[in-house]
């Protein structure tokens, strides 16, 4: 009986399929569940008291690998199946659904039957839910924002009938008396984000909270896979990144700059990682870098290097980086200008009343101020007198490049699209950041000629993660003279010498 449940119990088919679905709710691969857990030491599996707690359960894949390998692993010291899937299951494995839908989804998969009391269940509990524990709360709302997960009011102040996606695992202040036990290991592939009520469907991040609560629950190993955002950036994310990279406990990192290669058809900006959290690990992290089916680089070293406040995703940027560093020279990103470097929001063309000002023309007419911005989701330009009231006109004089705000996928290498070249009386809309100014439009040439270079690309990519190309992913680019153009050949002959770029 026990034999004939446990092999419909375990079909990776139909879970595989379900991690193909595009959501910000995640479905994790079995082969992806099964590479994390490679991670953790065997021996674990062959423990009768080792415990296991996913607090985001969708599939139920993780417990379900985790099952199996306790299953091989117990035969010995539990020789009878019946016993040892009763002890599994009852004793070593538990969850927290993240929805009502999940948690019926995850029963099925673990226990064979939704119902976990019943006659299908692969073992039978006293209570309809097992140790999948799954209970729908209300958010508790301050100043029009969850106090727990930052979710927002207008949107997620539902009727009871409707999801809330209040996590239990995170809102609450004790997730110690959820279970009222200790965890040997935390696994999962938690929620990523939620809307926030922003502006333009603002989004903030909502794994790094997870990861938080797990490990006040002080476990001896933790292991998620979630966004690789948080690595130099991401909205909320700043005091999570600070905590997580001053944290000695992260041994293990593999990262996927290339979401697609762990979720095949779904899209997430800057890629993911999986990473291994070990409490009593005191020292360097071993960072595995994804590409194309195989690892394409590794290396142990700190998380932090000295005078960089992000994680170098590369890891042959560190060393590069080390060397530019060294020099102390001013940064490029001092002639790159902040946000709305003339106050003009994205959607300023669509209508100007909105932020009080009169109408643009379509048409150039002499005398007149030009700015550049989106028209149809395509670079354009639009004009205005020049007394427009502009809220900010500091950089309306020399010569400038507008930048495109929004760069590639943030993949090391890839090459910045072409700038406007702009002349005195010409301004932009924030989709774009100034670059300058200069005296003159050789000048400005000549700096484009150092952007171009793969020295240029290669600094920018220690910060640069996703397409965002704001002021500071310009941090660690060194400023050069610009009464001159530039190659890589010069760079390296002129002020770089012995440097190697990396090749990936």
């Amino acid at each position: 009986m026990a034999e004939g449940l446990l092999e419909r119990a375990y079909n990776p088919d139909v879970l595989s399929c379900l991690a193909n679905l595009s959501n910000d709710e995640v479905f994790t691969p079995p082969e992806i569940v099964n590479q994390m857990l490679d991670m953790l030491p065997q021996e674990l599996f062959e423990n009768p008291d080792t415990t296991f707690l996913d607090p985001a359960c969708k599939t139920g894949v993780f417990l379900r690998e985790i099952a199996k390998r306790l299953i091989k692993g117990l035969e010995k010291q539990i020789p009878n199946l019946d016993n040892r899937l009763e002890h599994i299951f009852k004793k070593q494995l538990y969850g927290v659904s993240i929805t009502e839908l999940t948690s019926l989804l995850s029963r099925r998969s673990i226990y064979c039957s939704k119902w976990p009391n019943g006659d299908y269940s692969i073992v039978n509990f006293n209570s309809p839910e097992g140790n999948i524990k799954f209970r729908k709360i209300q958010h508790t709302w301050k100043d029009g924002n969850c106090i727990y997960c930052g979710a927002s009011k207008s949107q997620y102040n539902r009727n009871s009938d409707l999801e809330t996606y209040a996590y239990q695992f995170i809102h609450t202040d004790n997730p110690e008396e959820l279970f009222n036990m200790k965890f040997d290991v935390i696994i999962g592939n938690p929620p990523y984000q939620l809307s926030d009520g922003g502006a333009q469907a603002s989004a903030g991040a909502i794994y790094n909270k997870f990861i938080e609560q797990a490990i006040k629950l002080k476990p001896r190993y933790l292991t998620m896979i979630v966004p690789s955002r948080w690595f130099t950036g991401g909205k909320n994310l700043g005091g999570f990144r600070e905590k997580m990279l001053a944290d000695n406990s992260l041994r293990i990192i593999h990262d996927f700059p290339d979401a697609s290669e762990c979720f095949p058809g779904v899209e997430i900006k800057g890629g993911v990682n999986y990473f291994l959290w070990d409490r009593d690990h005191k020292g360097d992290c071993t960072i595995s870098t994804h590409k194309g089916g195989k690892i394409t680089s590794t290396a142990t070293r700190p998380l932090m290097e000295d005078g960089c406040d992000v994680f170098i995703r590369n890891n042959e940027l560190v060393s590069i980086y080390k060397k530019v560093n060294s020099k102390g020279e001013e940064s490029f990103m001092n002639i790159v200008s902040s946000m709305k470097p003339f106050g003009l929001r994205g959607d300023f063309f669509k209508d100007t009343s909105k932020y009080g000002l009169p109408p643009v023309k379509d048409k150039r007419f002499d005398g007149c101020l030009t700015i550049y911005g989106l028209v149809n989701n395509k670079r354009g330009e639009k004009y205005v007198e020049n007394d427009y009231p502009l809220p900010k006109k500091d950089l309306l004089d020399g010569y400038k490049m507008f930048m495109a705000r929004n760069q590639g996928s943030g993949m090391f290498g890839e090459i910045f699209s072409e700038p406007i070249f702009a002349k005195p009386n010409e301004l932009c809309t924030e989709t774009f950041v100034v670059i300058g100014l200069f005296k003159s439009e050789q000048e400005m040439k000549n700096c484009y000629s150092y952007i171009k270079t793969k020295f240029f690309r290669a600094l920018v990519g220690v910060r640069k993660i996703d397409q965002g190309a704001s002021q500071n992913v310009y941090k660690y680019v060194p400023i050069q003279d610009f009464s001159k153009s530039w190659t890589d050949e010069e760079l390296y002959t002129v002020s770089y010498t012995h440097l190697t770029l990396p090749t990936t």
